[in-house]
């Protein structure tokens, strides 16, 4: 079959095209929320040089149900769970190898992942559980290491309570420290300095993050100007609360039910 004008064309037969319900103002809103994304990608590099922000409608989509104050905890996870799967893939592709892949009807070029028994997920409690074990699914055979850091509310500094690594982290060639939110940068240096204590070497770690905000960044680019960071979206600013804007609230509280 081929389309013309509004109708399909099926075996000489004309066949009215139904017309989708989509205004001028929902094409204009489309049109912008890809903008968004685009300068999001583009303004990333003058706050952190080894910073990507992932750009794709599915990702835009599900952090939209995500940000809605009006989605219930349920939307929140669904939408949650799914954008850390994409995550989590992301992230794995980032440490994957060239390769040449041979197929049934040729070769081409193509990318392998890593040896993931030889990779160390960091999970910065509480909510870098949510996007540890997306990656976990992934990479059952990885090793995990968990980090407790608590923030004050009062002055949005961090402190360490709990660290415990696998043995060897340090000769593992590839780290990847995940925490969702990346507000000030303050949690994230911590369990930075915590790796690197324990012998890894910044050019070793990916951190995995959901929303991030140029504070945070440059936070991070000043600290730890070796670790690659690997973000689903980058927005406005922190407010006087040191919340991201527009950010999505409190992860943590939102996806398990605690607001």
């Amino acid at each position: 079959f081929w389309l013309k004008r509004g109708f399909f064309f099926l075996s000489g037969q004309a066949i009215a095209a139904r017309p989708f319900a989509c205004s001028q103002g929902d094409i204009a809103r489309v049109v912008g929320m890809a903008s968004q994304q685009e300068a999001g990608a583009a303004n990333v590099a003058p706050l952190h040089p080894k910073a990507e922000v992932l750009s794709s409608r599915a990702v835009t989509m599900l952090l939209s149900q995500m940000r809605d104050q009006a989605a219930n905890q349920r939307s929140f996870v669904d939408g949650a769970d799914r954008l850390m799967n994409i995550l989590a893939e992301e992230g794995l592709a980032r440490l994957a190898q060239p390769c040449r892949v041979t197929t049934p009807c040729g070769e081409c070029d193509g990318l392998v992942q890593p040896d993931t028994s030889k990779l160390c997920i960091v999970d910065i409690m509480r909510s870098g559980c949510i996007l540890v074990e997306a990656v976990r699914r992934l990479a059952p055979d990885c090793k995990t290491a968990k980090i407790l850091i608590q923030r004050d509310e009062a002055t949005a500094l961090p402190k360490l309570f709990y660290s415990k690594l696998p043995a060897g982290v340090a000769e593992l060639p590839h780290v990847l420290l995940c925490d969702p939110m990346l507000a000030t940068g303050g949690s994230a240096l911590m369990a930075i300095k915590a790796l690197v204590d324990a012998g890894v070497q910044e050019d070793r770690i990916l951190f995995l993050n959901v929303v991030s905000c140029p504070e945070g960044l440059r936070a991070l680019a000043a600290g730890a100007p070796g670790v690659r960071v690997l973000t689903a979206a980058l927005d406005e600013r922190l407010n006087e609360m040191k919340y991201i804007v527009p950010g999505l609230g409190d992860f943590g509280d939102r996806y398990y039910g605690t607001c």
